[in-house]
């Protein structure tokens, strides 16, 4: 699962990382998005863009959409098969930009916070579907969800899914809207090496989704 992340640097590195063509989302430093909230997202369609999406999928066939509450994240082992995922996954593809992410570590009675990371602090792409629904008089909501799959050696320990993080060569295959194969698109959302991720605890700051400062990620 991945239920909270960062996005600490600013809209323009972004744009620069990702070979956004047009940015049409302007964003603050974020030490901890929750779901419903608008993030940024990196969409192909002729040319990069980099727009607004709100956290938790709505399809373009949902009746309301609060099912968007159920849908913040997609198992990769299933999105060819379940109706939520599975038009997007062939047409609607996109790149979840980040910094760092949160899991809770169960320790008895408590759930610890941990913040994870590249270990070079980098920038990274989450795998992730988005969508557009209408509402009823008309108007878009653009919305995604991030892909999870089994977690790699450093993850296990504190929770039994992770995040696709895609690495840099395989993010323009993710985005190319002309590649509707799913077992090749499928063959991309693989746990992320281990050796390439560090994790820390962090303190409960971080579980109130109002904290967003960067008090959310220094260490306990």
């Amino acid at each position: 699962m991945c239920g909270r992340f960062t996005l600490t640097q600013p809209a323009s590195v972004v744009a620069e990382r990702f070979g956004v063509q047009f940015a049409l989302f302007e964003f603050a430093p974020r030490y901890n998005i929750a779901p419903s909230q608008p993030v940024a997202v990196v969409m192909q369609n002729g040319e990069r863009r980099l727009e607004a999406c709100q956290w938790g999928l709505v399809p373009f066939w949902a009746k309301e959409p609060e099912i968007g509450n159920r849908l913040i994240n997609a198992r990769a082992e299933t999105l060819a098969e379940k109706p939520a995922f599975k038009y997007s996954l062939a047409r609607r593809r996109c790149l979840i930009p980040a910094d760092g992410f949160f899991e809770w570590r169960k320790e008895g009675n408590r759930r610890t916070p941990v913040y994870i990371r590249r270990r070079d602090g980098g920038l990274f792409a989450f795998a992730g579907l988005w969508d557009e629904w209408q509402s009823p008089d008309g108007s878009p909501l653009r919305t995604c969800t991030i892909i999870t799959t089994e977690p790699n050696a450093l993850i296990a320990p504190i929770h039994n899914r992770m995040p696709v993080i895609l690495h840099p060569e395989n993010e323009a295959l993710w985005l190319d809207t002309s590649q509707r194969e799913p077992t090749r698109l499928l063959s991309l959302l693989k746990p992320y090496p281990t050796e390439e991720l560090e994790a820390y605890a962090v303190s409960t700051h971080v579980n109130n989704p109002n904290n967003d400062d960067p008090l959310c990620i220094q260490p306990a």
